[in-house]
């Protein structure tokens, strides 16, 4: 007999405001606002409206949207409205409508790109199905986190629910040291599809003839959501409290230049004066306050490395002798080259040289070019003429081996971990984050602290327009700049060695998550 309260709280004409409302609280937990701790919370209501038999709403025509699918775009639409910063365009020569227009379906394309998986999720929900609220929960909780693993695989990710926790819950994000981001967003997921079935155990009981029984179903599952939250908490805990080496003879004092060259003057050629002013009193300011070496931006120098080593900036090098990381541009043959950061000595040669691997859909390449790069290119000022880097990079330093991201490859952890498990001691990213809004800028610097932490190293982020910081190896940021500000900042960092489990092991949470949860499911068939 179905419960009254239930029905009410989730009914078949609510459930569609429900989800977009959840979804949209999940979106509120990232910059501007912030509200971290709602992802604890935000999930109940959809492990509500995907677990609960159709069977108990009466007929009804379909809903014109599936709630999951709301659900995912409340919280992609929400945590990505950052995207709409693209516009205006116009200082691209695109029309002002055809701004609006490119900025919204950026915008919109990309949320119900994050709403299919979360549609999916509850379609194989359906399908593996099984009456133990644990081993649904296990089922649901390897699904979502096995979704994520094939969506980061793909050009569309960012918004893992593993980053929902950054930067204010550190404690939770050291469980991305034992399985990288997986580990924390399998615990959200746990949580919340826990305190699901604890209410909904506790509705039954109000109609249900076994009424003690029903209870002590809900304060189980209560109590483990209760002391899974707390024990997840406790192990990061114990992970954030281990101190942290600093011997003297690993120490390395960087320097960082925020240039801030707003995209719109970038690349036009009367900008080059103040490009070239900017990063080069920058540098020498840098290297009279005694720093080792200078990391600039993403495309600090928009030029091919030849122009790079004729300029201005490398001349300073040679003359003050301190080694600079710069942002620039590579040939690659065939009218085709790679954004690239290149290590530069201090007699002004180039030692090693990074080449991003994660590229922007239509911001940087096109997509089935064959097919599309004519007609996208008869539309858009913009020739996309860009490649991406090669996986699995070593980028040599004098100072050791760097783990190297531009721009966008900071939301993707195999990146980072890849170089890592290679011999990289120290984090550098370089990005540039214009035209893009504080909330965007911020988001990308949240995503920097997970791999610092995940990777147990110190990280440089240098950046064109902001935040530009420094992050310790326990996600504490050190010190961050402002935003739209030219800035100089030098701080020292640690070269470490050590290897996280997750850096040993990769994301092998994930595959023991499934492994368990769909052999208690065969068994579950079987009895």
């Amino acid at each position: 007999m179905k419960s009254k309260i239930f029905t009410k709280f989730v009914t078949r004409n609510s459930k569609p405001i429900i989800a977009l409302i959840s979804g949209i609280a999940m979106g509120l937990t990232v910059a501007p606002v912030g509200a971290w701790f709602l992802a604890w919370f935000a999930l109940i209501p959809l492990w509500l409206i995907v677990v609960t038999p159709k069977k108990t709403f009466p007929p009804s025509p379909p809903l014109p949207l599936p709630p999951s699918l709301l659900w995912g775009l409340g919280y992609h639409g929400t945590a990505l409205y950052w995207i709409t910063g693209l516009h205006p365009l116009t200082w691209l020569g695109v029309p002002w409508l055809g701004s609006i227009a490119i900025a919204l379906f950026a915008w919109l394309f990309i949320s119900f790109w994050g709403g299919i998986l979360v549609m999916l999720w509850a379609k194989l929900m359906s399908i593996f199905s099984t009456q133990n609220s644990l081993t649904r929960v296990l089922i649901g909780t390897a699904i979502w986190c096995a979704l994520e693993r094939v969506w980061s695989a793909g050009p569309l990710w960012w918004t893992s629910l593993s980053y929902t926790q950054s930067p204010h819950n550190l404690v939770i994000l050291h469980l991305g040291q034992i399985s990288g981001p997986t580990a924390v967003t399998a615990a959200i997921v746990a949580v919340n599809g826990l305190i699901a079935f604890a209410l909904i155990a506790r509705f039954s009981a109000q109609d249900h003839q076994e009424k003690y029984h029903t209870n002590k179903t809900s304060q189980r599952l209560g109590v483990i959501a209760i002391i899974l939250f707390i024990s997840l908490h406790l192990i990061g805990f114990g992970l954030y409290s281990r101190p942290l080496s600093q011997p003297s003879e690993t120490a390395l004092k960087v320097g960082i230049v925020q240039g801030n060259i707003p995209n719109r003057i970038k690349f036009k050629p009367q900008a080059n004066q103040r490009i070239l002013k900017n990063y080069t009193e920058g540098y020498l300011n840098l290297v009279s306050q005694g720093v080792q070496a200078v990391l600039t931006p993403e495309g600090a120098l928009p030029f091919f490395e030849d122009e790079i080593i004729r300029s201005p900036f490398i001349t300073a090098v040679r003359e003050k002798g301190v080694l600079a990381w710069v942002g620039g541009y590579k040939r690659q043959g065939e009218g085709r080259y790679t954004n690239s950061l290149f290590t530069f000595t201090g007699i002004g040669e180039i030692y090693s040289h990074y080449d991003k691997e994660k590229l922007v859909p239509l911001g940087e390449y096109i997509p089935f070019e064959n097919i599309l790069g004519g007609i996208i290119n008869r539309l858009s000022p913009i020739k996309a003429k860009q490649i991406p880097g090669k996986s699995n990079q070593i980028i040599k330093t004098p100072f050791g081996n760097a783990i190297v991201s531009i721009c966008y490859g900071s939301a993707f952890a195999e990146q980072f971990r890849n170089q890592t498990a290679t011999g990289g001691e120290f984090i550098l990213t370089a990005s540039n984050n214009d035209p893009y809004s504080a909330a965007m800028q911020f988001q990308h610097h949240t995503q920097d602290i997970m791999r610092a932490i995940e990777n147990d190293r110190w990280a440089v982020r240098a950046t064109n327009t902001g935040y530009s910081a420094f992050v310790n190896p326990h996600g504490q940021t050190l010190w961050i700049s402002g935003h739209n500000t030219y800035e100089t900042h030098a701080e020292t960092i640690y070269r470490r060695k050590t290897q996280t489990l997750y850096v040993r092991w990769g994301d092998w949470l994930c595959w023991v998550l499934l492994g368990l949860s769909f052999g208690l499911w065969a068994l579950g068939r079987k009895s």
